[in-house]
């Protein structure tokens, strides 16, 4: 059965909850006193996971869309990707506020040059930026055939964006891998995408 308008209304409602609602809890959890005895990090990896977890259900609307017969599903990926922005956004400023002070606008732009793994991380960021500030349809309008070649830089996006992660944490866990490991799937899955591109 396909989902209808109405349904994927309040979709677009869970999901908005589901990207909203652990900004909440991390600002309860900082000011309770909840996270560890460096709580800078904690936020700072919340909210890469939490834009990564966002990075990876935005790509996972088209499968679903397609192999599920749920063509109107692709009406919560602008949300959703909107909302990867935001979480990436948090991250980024995190970063700069909490490890480096804000301030220190000249220590933030060395930092992200000279260590690897956070200049993948920014341009990770500037490629969500200029997708996040072209996603309406006035400008997908405007932008025609060059719209979608923009937005086809979210699987830039998936590649670095893992790699940001598995580069940036000391001892390698299961969750990173995780994270690499979706990705790899989901752009698996587009395989004959990519292989039309390179004809």
């Amino acid at each position: 059965m396909r989902l209808t308008a109405k349904q994927i209304t309040l979709l677009k409602v869970v999901l908005h909850l589901a990207a909203f609602l652990p900004f909440i809890w991390l600002f309860y959890a900082a000011n309770q006193g909840l996270l560890s005895a460096d709580p800078a990090k904690d936020i700072q990896h919340f909210t890469g996971r939490m834009a990564l977890k966002l990075l990876l259900a935005t790509l996972l609307v088209t499968p679903l869309a397609r192999y599920g017969k749920q063509p109107l599903l692709i009406r919560t990926r602008r949300l959703l990707g909107l909302w990867c922005f935001a979480w990436a956004t948090l991250h980024l400023v995190s970063y700069a506020m909490l490890e480096l002070g804000i301030n220190n606008l000249a220590l933030l732009g060395r930092e992200l040059v000279t260590r690897p793994y956070l200049t993948l991380g920014i341009i990770s960021w500037l490629v969500l930026l200029s997708l996040a500030a072209t996603s309406t349809q006035s400008l997908q309008r405007k932008l025609g055939p060059r719209w979608q070649k923009l937005h086809n830089f979210v699987y830039l996006v998936a590649i670095l964006a893992p790699i940001h992660y598995l580069w940036s944490v000391k001892v390698i866990s299961p969750q990173p891998l995780l994270y690499a490991l979706g990705a790899i799937i989901l752009l698996a899955l587009r395989y004959k995408k990519f292989r039309q591109w390179r004809r």
